[in-house]
């Protein structure tokens, strides 16, 4: 079931359901000097726009690569500003050096590190950052009788690889992005954030998770009626910053 172009099926929902990423990311990134005004990013898996929208606000030209045609399609209409190329990320043909960031966006876990990671530090140009963030719905530090009701669910999987909490945490992810030697860690920060949710928009936010059957979001649906038709979501969003360990463009890698 666990399937990257599950979003592809959804691509309406998908852009009307899932949620922006917190203000704190976005100031940290300015803080950063990331969102200067003309500088080039390039967003990978950048499904219908939820960090292309930002980067384009902040004024940087941005290169957005969705795989899914559906989500392409919205991205576009969306955000007419970016260049939309549809083609996994692993794929790309772009020139060396040719962006000052590279962003993955709650995406990275659905790509080949091993393919990307090269291609990723050919195509960062001269001080250039790769930046790694995703959103985490739930935050294990809080407790609700919603997310209880969502624990309960997930409980009743039959299949150990479906648990709750997303295996995707930001240690892990760390590790992994930093393990053929091409990247270091500059810093990782975790924003905690919460947001209101109503039945339909539980919904169609549950509907979109690739892990997520039918049933179980009829459940989690039913759970908000039961528990007055609101809920309010606990949030977890993370950042990493990564900075390539050589950052001569066209070094060998």
């Amino acid at each position: 079931m666990v399937d990257p172009m599950h979003f592809e099926a959804h691509a309406a929902r998908y852009a009307r359901a899932r949620p922006p990423y917190p203000p704190a990311l976005w100031d940290r990134l300015r803080e950063l000097d990331v969102l200067r005004p003309g500088r080039r990013a390039l967003d990978l898996g950048a499904g219908t726009g939820q960090a292309t929208g930002p980067l384009l606000a902040a004024g940087l030209h941005v290169t957005a690569v969705e795989p899914g045609p559906r989500l392409a399609s919205r991205l576009r209409d969306a955000h007419p500003d970016a260049t939309v190329i549809v083609a996994r990320a692993e794929d790309i043909e772009l020139p060396d050096a040719s962006f000052d960031a590279v962003v993955a966006a709650t995406s990275i876990h659905w790509m080949d590190l091993d393919v990307l990671l090269p291609k990723v530090h050919r195509l960062l140009g001269p001080g250039g950052v790769f930046l790694v963030w995703r959103n985490v719905f739930g935050d294990p530090d809080v407790s609700t009788p919603f997310r209880d009701r969502v624990a309960a669910i997930v409980a009743d999987r039959d299949d150990p690889r479906r648990r709750w909490p997303d295996p995707e945490e930001v240690a892990a992810t760390s590790a992994a992005l930093t393990a053929n030697g091409l990247f270091s860690v500059d810093e990782t920060t975790t924003f905690r954030w919460s947001i209101e949710l109503h039945e339909r928009q539980v919904r169609d936010l549950f509907t979109t998770f690739s892990d997520w059957s039918a049933d179980e979001v009829d459940r989690a649906g039913a759970a908000v009626r039961e528990l007055g038709g609101r809920v309010l979501e606990h949030y977890q969003s993370w950042l990493i910053v990564l900075r390539p360990l050589d950052d001569s463009p066209g070094a060998a890698r």
